[in-house]
């Protein structure tokens, strides 16, 4: 069990006929308490779904019962309409378990500048309520209501020595990049925790997880990552604590958001260490994994270093030519402003790709998670309307 492993959580996964394929396509979750605690972080892309904006602003009071996600549609630049949509489904929700649409959270995934059809909707709230279940069965099926091109769900769950746990499931395949991506993830917890620590440990855990995934330098819409404690456990964490776990899930997620990232052949770990600034790190690495010439070079499973020198100093961080070096794979390659090895000396023929950037003039490091860039990836995003 995921979503539903920690105490006090049941979930649903329903094909309502939003999507023509008749997959599952609408997930809803739901607290039972005793705490309705909740937090929730969102796409910084100017352009937010109706979805993002009443979900922030219901996250005001950072109390949640409910969270109803759907996939096949984005309810995304639609307008007035759109957010009456979000609000109907929101109401809907609230009807069928006796709360206020305001302690209800909505996402929505898909097509960009489409309404939904809300009859099928509507009815598939009624559908999920009535398949709320905390097994492992409603754990899969409600990480399969939100999939697009995802090929297999993401879950993932942890439990701390102490009683308490954390699980979780999230979706994304393509327009993956920093400040979240084209992503849902709704995460629960049993611990007691107030609103306060919740938020703070949630941005904690994103900070080192989800806004270091990039793929393709896509910030969605529709991005959104909701954590959901119950209380059920009785056991009250410290802030650490709750931020590690919230973290190990997190990254666990990421991960596999990436592995099934959109035509990836390669899971590529960006880290530059040796910065002034953690936001220098930071920079630097996504600049490294957003470079179209880096990407298609890994993708060939060559160590073209020159390119990984090129993007790392075009961006406006504090680097010193003659202190940046550059391995891959365990083999420094660059260092001392001139070549440190042949490059045919690191092997990229696994998937596994590690990129260390030693920039030399600090002590703050980051490491940013991404992919090659593919025949596949191209194949899929001319095919597909996203």
């Amino acid at each position: 069990m995921t979503v539903t492993g920690p105490q006090g959580f049941r979930a649903a996964g329903v094909a309502a006929g939003i999507k023509a394929s008749g997959a599952l396509d609408l997930t809803l979750v739901v607290n039972d308490g005793p705490l309705d605690v909740a937090a929730g972080v969102f796409t910084r892309n100017v352009i937010k779904a109706a979805p993002v904006l009443w979900s922030q602003e219901v996250l005001k009071q950072q109390r949640l019962k409910a969270v109803v996600l759907n996939s096949g549609g984005a309810n995304a630049a639609t307008g007035p309409g759109g957010f009456q949509d979000t609000h109907a489904t929101a109401e809907k929700v609230a009807d069928v378990l006796q709360v206020g649409a305001i302690e209800v959270a909505v996402c929505s995934t898909g097509l960009i500048g489409e309404r939904l059809p809300m009859d099928a909707v509507l009815s598939g709230v009624d559908t999920a309520f009535k398949s709320l279940d905390a097994s492992a069965e409603a754990s899969l099926n409600a990480a399969k209501g939100v999939m697009t091109t995802d090929t297999k769900p993401k879950q993932a769950f942890a439990k701390h020595e102490k009683g308490w746990s954390v699980g979780g499931f999230a979706k994304g395949a393509g327009m993956l990049a920093p400040n979240l991506a084209t992503m849902l993830s709704v995460l629960t917890t049993d611990a007691v925790v107030d609103k306060e620590t919740l938020d703070r440990a949630l941005r904690g855990a994103t900070h080192v997880t989800f806004d270091r995934l990039d793929v393709d330098g896509g910030t969605s819409t529709n991005d959104t990552v909701l954590v959901l404690a119950s209380g059920a456990s009785g056991v009250e964490p410290t802030e650490a604590e709750l931020t590690e776990l919230l973290t190990t899930v997190s990254l666990d997620l990421v991960l596999q958001l990436r592995a099934d990232s959109e035509g990836a052949t390669k899971d590529v770990n960006v880290t530059v260490q040796g910065a002034e600034t953690e936001a220098d790190a930071i920079a630097v690495a996504r600049t490294i994994a957003e470079d179209n010439l880096v990407k298609t070079a890994l993708f060939g499973s060559d160590p073209n270093w020159g390119r990984i020198a090129m993007a790392l100093g075009r961006v406006p961080a504090t680097i010193d030519p003659e202190r940046v070096s550059i391995a891959i794979n365990g083999v420094t390659l660059f260092a001392q402003g001139m070549p440190a090895a042949d490059r045919t000396e690191a092997d990229l023929t696994g998937r596994a790709i590690e990129i260390v950037v030693d920039l030399g003039v600090g002590g703050e490091a980051a490491t940013i998670y991404t992919t090659d860039l593919s025949h596949g990836y191209v194949e899929e995003n001319s095919a597909y309307s996203s």
